[in-house]
């Protein structure tokens, strides 16, 4: 199934929906294997150290160091991986509302970590966006 280009329709339909649950972004050695008992929800290789994201208690439980408690906002809206503009156009109306986002694209959605304390302002914007588009 191959996922919408078209800005427009992208925006009208993008239907955020937030998950349940504070997501956190920890870091391990690269060398060092990831631990089995956690629910990875990403993980991403760089050069300096291999990024987990997971769920915040998980990283209590193990003791691992964490940065950026956020909230995870999925946009179900299948957006193709080349689509252009999509993710601009949100992230900048988040980025004028003062609301940092960390933007994940995947293969069927994009997904927006937003702190814990503005994901509800977060998840107003994006419905007054793909509202807005309906006019």
């Amino acid at each position: 199934m191959t996922g919408g280009r078209d800005l427009d329709a992208l925006l009208r339909n993008m239907k955020p929906e937030m998950r349940p649950g504070i997501f956190v972004f920890c870091t391990i050695p690269t060398e060092q294997p990831i631990p089995a008992a956690l629910s990875l929800l990403l993980t991403f290789r760089e050069q300096e150290g291999t990024t987990l994201v997971i769920p915040r208690e998980e990283a209590e439980a193990a003791g691992l160091r964490y940065a950026f408690a956020s909230c995870l906002i999925t946009l179900t809206v299948h957006s193709a991986l080349d689509a252009v503009g999509f993710l601009a156009a949100i992230t900048a109306r988040l980025a004028a509302a003062g609301i940092s986002v960390n933007a994940v694209s995947a293969f069927h959605h994009d997904h927006l970590f937003v702190p814990v304390d503005r994901a509800d302002e977060a998840m107003a914007i994006l419905q007054e966006m793909s509202g807005a588009k309906h006019q």
